[in-house]
């Protein structure tokens, strides 16, 4: 990495700023210096569109003064906070190191909030409306950017409401899910399955395997090739959750339905990915969005009554 680091950026940046303030600078005191000989009416002597004149008037001494105020301050700030390249300043400020203090802070202000479902098994916080009011809004904030408002995600982001889990739909596999995130990756297999035609044959195959329309002619020629899928399909399709590997049998497709959609799958792959979000929530806000997330294809226990 240490190929593409360079000084120059922090450098070029530190010249222009330091310059243009040095600029400012010179320019007072050259114009305070260039003395212009006034006619009687006090003008440079100047006309333009025959009457019009320039008067010969100097800077206010106020309006100087705030010029060299501005100056000051300028450098003061620049000595103190980030402006001169990568220097960080005396006083060390960043936006990122005031955000996280405000995260801190607001996370600090939270925990009571949050206090009463630590305790609780995910199953009976999904029955708290109290709990689920709070989940709701942090699947909102941090959620449904991708698997949509109503969860029901879309093509290539998991609809979380239909009790089809990739990895598991415990608590604890959901919980695990949010703060690890997820990396799934079904290699290109066209080569394991053979010439184009086995290729299609096996999306016939595979659409069999949910009943979904196919070519039966052709999933019988398939069946025998989708053998390179078993290793993480399974030989009944029915997928592996240790290993991301989707049920092939239950009509649910994340990625397309259909001869070419399925053959391009075995052609190309595909990688996925769901951002680890620990860094982002706190262990409770994340216990909270776990049963958010678990309520929606399941049946939460109601909350006791205190």
């Amino acid at each position: 990495m240490s190929d593409f680091i360079s000084q120059f950026w922090s450098n070029y940046i530190t010249v222009i700023t330091v310059a243009g303030i040095l600029g400012c600078l010179l320019l007072l005191w050259a114009t305070s210096r260039t003395k212009v000989n006034s006619a009687a009416d006090n003008t440079t002597g100047h006309v333009w569109d025959e009457d019009l004149r320039e008067m010969n008037n100097p800077l206010p001494m106020w309006w100087v003064g705030l010029f060299l105020i501005t100056i000051v301050f300028a450098f003061a700030y620049l000595v103190a906070y980030p402006g001169l390249g990568s220097n960080a300043g005396k006083l060390g400020w960043s936006s990122q190191g005031q955000y996280e203090n405000e995260v801190a802070k607001a996370n600090e202000a939270l925990k009571p909030l949050y206090a009463r479902f630590d305790g609780m098994p995910p199953h009976e916080v999904a029955g708290d409306a109290k709990a689920m009011a709070i989940g709701e809004r942090l699947f909102m904030n941090n959620c449904a950017q991708c698997h949509g408002s109503d969860a029901r995600g879309s093509k290539g982001f998991p609809n979380l409401t239909d009790a089809d889990w990739l990895y598991g739909g415990t608590p604890d596999n959901i919980k695990e899910t949010i703060t690890k995130g997820r990396v799934g990756n079904m290699p290109p297999m066209a080569a394991a399955v053979g010439t184009p035609e086995d290729v299609k044959s096996v999306a016939h195959y595979v659409l069999s395997l949910s009943a979904s329309p196919h070519d039966a002619a052709r999933a019988s020629q398939g069946k025998e090739k989708f053998a390179a899928c078993a290793g993480c399909h399974g030989l009944d399709g029915k997928g592996n959750t240790a290993m991301g590997a989707p049920n092939l049998t239950d009509k649910i497709w994340l990625h397309g339905v259909g001869e070419e959609a399925i053959a391009a799958m075995v052609n190309g792959g595909k990688v996925n990915q769901m951002p680890a979000q620990e860094e982002r929530l706190t262990a409770s806000q994340i216990h909270v969005l776990t049963a958010y997330v678990w309520g929606l294809s399941n049946k939460p226990t109601p909350a006791a009554k205190n």
